[in-house]
């Protein structure tokens, strides 16, 4: 791909721009709104204070939750632009709306280094519109605010990894209308997922965890034909439990997905490794006693909530010469410590293989979130990446839009 980066737009130079940049700060918060993982605010940092320092006007564009029905307090941004601004060490201004009177205010009124955050893109409705027409609507207000009515002078750089499998005004039709970058974050996650795909040094293992089947069934039918093996955890590995005619108590199942997982298992069974173990508990609860049991054995009154030691250690000699691996996902309820020990062992296994050589890509999402919730080493992984998603929907073969517009 012939895309420009956010090193050659700094080469042309950017004091006194306006940048329009679409970051991913869309972070977990708690009741009380605060940030309980600050994990895409800490990754947006470089593109942003890089811009800053070189004197750019730079306005800021991202999504917090998915609000319905246009903007909603429990949905705004100002948490986020606070945090945000305490990583940059400056002060980030929050508007008081997208593209309305406060937004082209602040805009207008911007210096050099200065930096803007606008509020919820998705306060506006047109960002997710499905019309292309309304959705190049908004990109042209968002044009206006970093060069005028034409957007001349100005510059769009794409860094919100986690939206680029969107068709979204903020994300694809801006880079339409201005001169477009990848940012620092877009920029390394294209070159990963590219490592991932074309030129990936065997043997090559990917874990698979989370809830269900579906989400995930695409990219498990792509990966099966390259991976040397697939490991199943987390909730869906009930429903792959199921097709083999085992009884899963009460345990998380997708009954219209058995049939589809018994015929992965006939087409891929030399690939695709499953649980021998399961914790089990009779309720969804941090406090529930928990037991372990064989994958055949789980009690008809009883759920799992996480893979069991056995399994822990017959995935990690599968793991320990792997020399690239993909894991998205986790292998249980890792938010309670009772049912945390099959996530932490197998990204400790994965830790392992990387210290002795192998590249490691952990795929977004709740997976990152586990590492640094476990207390895991970042570093101790080739790349954490800021968007699940659209890690997945990459390495099922699918053309991101978001990435796909960038291409010169």
């Amino acid at each position: 791909m012939a895309v420009k980066t956010l090193d050659d737009l700094l080469t042309e130079g950017v004091e006194g721009r306006g940048v329009l940049v679409r970051s991913d700060l869309n972070v977990p918060l708690d009741d009380d709104r605060n940030i309980t993982d600050p994990g895409r605010i800490i990754a947006s940092v470089p593109t942003l204070k890089a811009l800053s320092d070189a004197g750019a006007k730079v306005v800021v564009t991202a999504h917090l939750g998915r609000p319905k029905n246009g903007p909603s307090p429990e949905f705004s941004l100002a948490p986020v632009a606070k945090a945000l601004g305490e990583q940059l060490g400056r002060h980030v201004q929050l508007a008081g709306d997208v593209v309305g009177t406060d937004a082209l205010a602040r805009a207008e009124g911007l210096t050099d280094g200065d930096i803007l955050l606008l509020e919820n893109i998705r306060f506006d409705p047109r960002e997710t519109s499905k019309d292309d027409g309304e959705r190049l609507a908004l990109a042209r207000q968002l044009v206006e605010l970093v060069g005028g009515p034409d957007g001349s002078g100005g510059a769009f750089v794409s860094d919100g990894f986690g939206v680029v499998h969107r068709k979204q005004a903020s994300v694809y039709d801006v880079a339409t209308l201005l001169p477009h970058y990848a940012g620092t974050l877009v920029a390394a996650e294209i070159k990963v997922l590219e490592q991932l795909t074309s030129s990936t040094e065997r043997p090559y293992a990917v874990v698979l965890g989370g809830s269900k089947v579906s989400d995930k069934l695409a990219v498990i039918e792509n990966l099966a034909t390259k991976a040397d093996s697939v490991v199943i955890g987390g909730g869906m590995c009930f429903t792959f439990l199921a097709s083999q005619g085992v009884s899963v108590g009460s345990s998380l199942l997708e009954e219209g997905m058995i049939d589809t997982c018994r015929k992965l298992l006939e087409d891929y069974g030399d690939v695709i490794h499953l649980p021998v173990d399961i914790v089990v508990a009779e309720e969804f609860k941090a406090n529930s006693p928990a037991e372990t049991v064989a994958a055949d054995r789980i009690p008809d009154n009883k759920m799992g909530l996480d893979i069991g030691p056995g399994s822990v250690e017959r995935f990690t000699t599968l793991l320990s010469n792997a020399k690239t691996i993909f894991w998205n996902g986790p292998m249980g309820v890792f938010e309670f410590p009772a049912f945390a020990a099959g996530t932490k062992g197998l990204a400790e296994a994965i830790i392992a293989a990387t210290g002795k050589g192998a590249f490691s890509v952990v795929g977004g999402g709740d997976s990152a979130a586990a590492v640094r919730q476990l207390g895991l080493p970042e570093d101790g992984f080739s790349h954490i990446s800021t968007g699940g998603g659209a890690s997945l929907e990459y390495l099922e073969g699918k053309t991101l839009p978001g990435i796909d517009v960038l291409d010169d």
